[in-house]
């Protein structure tokens, strides 16, 4: 029994069009490197970092406080297949001030009204399960955890309906857990 070497005979140095498209690739791995941390300070995309650990009951006992002090309206949900979250309360903060949005299965609550060019402070927790805050149009996505709470910083620039869906699944309802953020 005599051994052999192993060598691979489909290796082989890149030559002609095999160097181009190495170089094109390693080069688009350098540009994507730097994109990163050049989105994450002028992106406007990210938080601020802030997040604060608590309770989801202490949380829930915030959110509840806020809608009782803020509450404007009612919106309804159409896209809640639970007959007692079709009807959600419409929440306007203080201009400058802080907002509660709390995700569980399967709803954003309460919908917000914001005010066109007012910075507000959200605060963002879940009471239940990991969930994924997705803003649309404006495509800002956000990792929302349970016992924390976390505070996203905005300032509304256009006016119109928003929508938040959950990017994250979350259980047999993920695809109907949706809110609302109304700019005016």
């Amino acid at each position: 029994m005599s051994l052999r070497p192993l060598t691979a005979p489909w290796f082989h140095a890149p030559a002609g069009f095999e160097k181009i498209w190495l170089g094109c690739a390693i080069l688009w791995c350098f540009v994507m490197s730097l994109m990163m941390p050049y989105w994450h300070f002028r992106g406007k995309q990210n938080s601020t970092g802030e997040a604060y650990t608590v309770t989801p009951a202490a949380f829930m006992a915030r959110v509840d406080k806020f809608v009782a002090a803020n509450q404007v309206g009612t919106y309804k949900n159409p896209s809640s297949a639970n007959p007692l979250l079709q009807e959600l309360p419409i929440v306007e903060p203080p201009a400058g001030g802080d907002a509660y949005l709390m995700g569980r299965m399967w709803m954003w609550y309460p919908a917000l009204r914001l005010r066109l060019g007012e910075t507000y402070r959200i605060h963002l927790s879940s009471v239940d399960l990991q969930h994924g805050f997705s803003l649309q149009p404006l495509n800002m996505n956000f990792q929302v955890l349970p016992g924390y709470d976390h505070v996203l910083t905005i300032t509304p620039t256009s006016k119109g309906e928003f929508t938040i869906v959950c990017n994250e699944f979350c259980g047999l309802g993920h695809s109907n857990m949706s809110g609302k953020i109304f700019v005016e």
